[in-house]
């Protein structure tokens, strides 16, 4: 089955509901080979993957060029290749009085070289700092790379549920980067519907909670020292909420064996993780890493429409999850983001 598309109305463009994250390519997650970094690219592609998501700062610019240098092997896609990028962690030092629009116009342009792109589909301020959102010079310079159409459109990737709020005052938001999966609920309550009514793309990140919804971490399972599941566990290098969803690890196993009980071996954790994402009204894609070209098209042919029997599963997974979220998850982790 392919996989399916959603057009917000305010990127006025199709995305598939399946994007494919490139942090790992970038070898922030443990090395990666350029070999292993395009066989995950291509194979996305191959399954019908028009929605890659790549920042600046991954591997200082290395996924960028990954991405942008796929272009040519692209082929036939059912819509046309969507790459968004996203720009601020290069902020030194990482703060308000660094968002000028020298540096807002030196990290575009940066951008622009490493994915070979004259106008780039969208470009995303990335977790900036909370005084940010407020500052209407940022999102002024947004607005004239728009009209100067070294930009296609602009959004933000945000931490917070309270950031995305704020951001969803902004009349030309297109669209909204959220931590969104079955330990991150509250953007469902919070964000998504508003986001919704204004035509606002809805991009659920880290939507697998770094791999935990893989189901295919234990108590003993390490991670490589420049994974970041190793050094970020408790927001060292930056915001917890990335690493695990800010989940505490043995509480999230707990949470991981709780959902696959409710599963029955029906349905794989992560594909029933992405297609529960998908379901919830007004979420336009997931945009799950990969680690493989099989993991790659695993995770696309969750993209497809699900049949009567996978939203039977799908159902009783929601009442799980929304059970496991309320008794091991909320008092952590509700509060915080």
């Amino acid at each position: 089955m392919s996989i399916q598309h959603r057009t917000p109305s305010r990127l006025g463009r199709p995305l598939s509901v399946i994007g494919q994250g490139c942090w790992q390519i970038g070898a922030d997650w443990g090395e990666v080979s350029d070999d292993s970094a395009n066989a995950v690219l291509d194979a996305a592609l191959d399954a019908g993957v028009n929605f890659f998501d790549t920042a600046d700062v991954y591997g200082d610019g290395r996924s960028e060029r990954l991405v942008g240098a796929m272009r040519e092997r692209a082929g036939s896609l059912s819509a046309p290749l969507f790459l968004a990028t996203k720009a601020s962690r290069r902020a030194d030092p990482f703060a308000p009085e660094s968002f000028t629009e020298k540096n807002l116009r030196s990290w575009v342009e940066r951008s622009r070289q490493n994915l070979a792109s004259d106008t780039l589909d969208l470009v995303q301020l990335h977790c900036p700092p909370p005084a940010v959102y407020r500052d209407d010079r940022v999102f002024d310079v947004l607005d004239t790379l728009v009209d100067e159409q070294k930009i296609a459109a602009w959004g933000v990737s945000v931490e917070t549920c309270e950031e995305a709020l704020i951001s969803l005052e902004r009349e030309h938001l297109a669209s909204l980067q959220i931590i969104l999966n079955p330990f991150r609920l509250k953007p469902l309550e919070a964000v998504v519907p508003q986001a919704c009514e204004k035509g606002v793309a809805v991009i659920a990140r880290v939507p697998l909670a770094s791999g935990l919804l893989t189901g295919k971490f234990s108590p003993q399972t390490t991670f490589a020292a420049d994974d970041h599941r190793t050094f970020n566990r408790r927001g060292e290098a930056f915001d917890q909420g990335e690493t695990f969803s800010g989940v505490e690890y043995g509480t999230g196993l707990e949470a991981v064996a709780r959902l696959e009980h409710a599963l029955r071996w029906e349905m794989p954790l992560p594909e029933a993780s992405l297609r529960w994402i998908l379901a919830q009204d007004g979420v336009t894609a997931a945009i799950p890493g990969a680690s493989s070209g099989e993991q790659a098209r695993r995770n696309a042919a969750a993209g497809s429409a699900p049949t009567d029997a996978q939203q039977e599963i799908l159902a009783r997974f929601d009442e799980a999850v929304r059970e496991t979220y309320d008794e091991l998850l909320r008092e952590s982790i509700h509060s915080r983001w």
